[in-house]
């Protein structure tokens, strides 16, 4: 039987009318696990994460997840065997990867608002580095690591104050977002983080942005952080690494991203014309490992026609695929069976109480109640962001592994969504 893939998504594609990830029906998924339900492709994951390591051959890299795009257990764990580390931004998020068999010493912590208390549990754990994002967060940091008798490593995130190109609210290189130190403060801050005794400079570090499709604010940004490199160095101050973040987008709808690999090239190319080819790099992953693995099912409940618009209600809503109604976002969304006949143009919504809530708008498509779709590249920023809103149970996840299904989380009730409340 032929089979006919999805752009840009190798493990998904229709055997003659039917969909299928790997080697499963998604069909036989839905009606085994119900829906709303993700499902999981272990070798897009792991053939996303080639890509990276076919760059970095020969090369001091270490590649750390960004849990964030997607934190459930089994993903972590699989990222974990892979010899991957992991981008955390929270104290749980340390919890997790512990959980799923990370090293430590692989680990770095980002964010802006670290505790006291997640500063202790990180240096206890003997975390790779803190990625440092103000001079307030330095001066505690130091006094938290020197009252435990420890140093703590840092490395110091740089805001260039490059455009990504890229959604307002996932831009984090500008002026105007809230991350990192400004490029002009940098040099005096990391003399004033090098003078802390509780503090051991190992690195610096810059994240311009979420979802890039293009290569030139990377080739931009590493120029910069190379020029601060140059200046730090010539202060007496040496690091260890060199971490440029993460970011690189995937295709949700006709986006061009550059593949992994190569662009990684381009910026080998820069790095060793400018000297630093054999440093230690790393960098932060996340959408681009597990964004197109995964697809979200959901089941046709009514279809409700209209002298405006055509409105499909489905069961999966705003608090299983937040990004539409966050940012807007494009998800594609197909059968899994292919029906012949005329489409007609729905917008597909869910059953919360809000207008905000749709997964997508002017969808051509011929429906019926009781068919299932699946949104596609649905594998990050939706359940590391799904919330219980309107009482309801985060859907359930599986993992696909050629022709084996793995259940990596189960649905939950009801009674899970209020089980640490108390009456009075």
């Amino acid at each position: 039987m032929t089979a006919q893939n999805l752009p840009g998504r190798p493990h998904i594609a229709y055997r003659g009318d039917t969909l299928y990830i790997e080697n499963v029906r998604l069909a036989d998924l839905a009606r085994a696990h119900g829906t709303p339900l993700f499902v999981y492709s272990k070798s897009a994951m792991l053939g996303a994460l080639a890509a990276y390591q076919r760059g970095f051959a020969g090369r001091k890299a270490q590649i750390c997840y960004a849990m964030k795009a997607n934190s459930s257990l089994a993903i972590l764990q699989l990222f974990a065997r892979a010899g991957c580390g992991f981008d955390i931004v929270s104290g749980g998020e340390l919890e997790r990867v512990l959980a799923a068999g990370g090293e430590p010493g692989k680990i770095i912590f980002s964010g802006v608002g670290k505790t006291r208390a997640e500063m202790r549990q990180a240096l206890e754990t003997g975390i790779g580095c803190f990625n440092v994002e103000s001079e307030a967060e330095l001066d505690v940091l130091d006094e938290v690591a020197r009252a435990m008798g420890k140093r703590a490593p840092v490395s110091i995130r740089v805001n260039p104050n490059v455009d990504a190109k890229t959604h307002p609210y996932i831009s984090t290189g500008l002026k105007g977002n809230k991350f990192g130190i400004a490029h002009e403060r940098t040099l005096a801050t990391y003399q004033r983080a090098a003078a802390l005794p509780g503090l051991q400079v190992v690195g610096i570090d810059c994240h311009i942005g979420s979802q890039i499709t293009q290569e030139s604010p990377y080739l931009d940004a590493m120029d910069r952080v190379l020029d601060l490199v140059d200046a730090i160095e010539a202060a007496g101050i040496r690091l260890h690494h060199i971490d440029f973040g993460g970011g690189l987008g995937i295709d949700y709808n006709g986006d061009t991203p550059p593949a992994a690999d190569a662009l990684w090239a381009r910026l080998l190319a820069k790095l060793d014309a400018r000297g630093y080819g054999d440093r230690q790099l790393m960098i932060e992953p996340g959408r681009s490992l597990v964004g197109n693995a995964g697809v979200c099912l959901t089941e046709v409940l009514y279809l409700k026609p209209g002298e405006q618009k055509n409105f499909c209600i489905v069961d999966a809503a705003m608090n299983d695929l937040p990004r539409p109604a966050m940012y807007e976002a494009y998800h594609q969304i197909v059968p899994l069976s292919v029906r012949a006949g005329n489409t007609s143009i729905w917008d597909l919504v869910g059953p919360i109480c809000e207008s905000g809530d749709w997964l997508g708008r002017d969808r051509a498509l011929n429906l019926q109640p009781g068919d299932v779709l699946a949104v596609l590249s649905a594998g990050a920023y939706c359940m590391s962001m799904a919330s219980n809103y309107n009482t309801r149970g985060r859907a359930a996840e599986v993992l696909v592994d050629g022709d084996q299904v793995h259940m990596i989380r189960q649905r939950e009730s009801a009674a899970d969504t209020f089980r640490h409340e108390k009456l009075l």
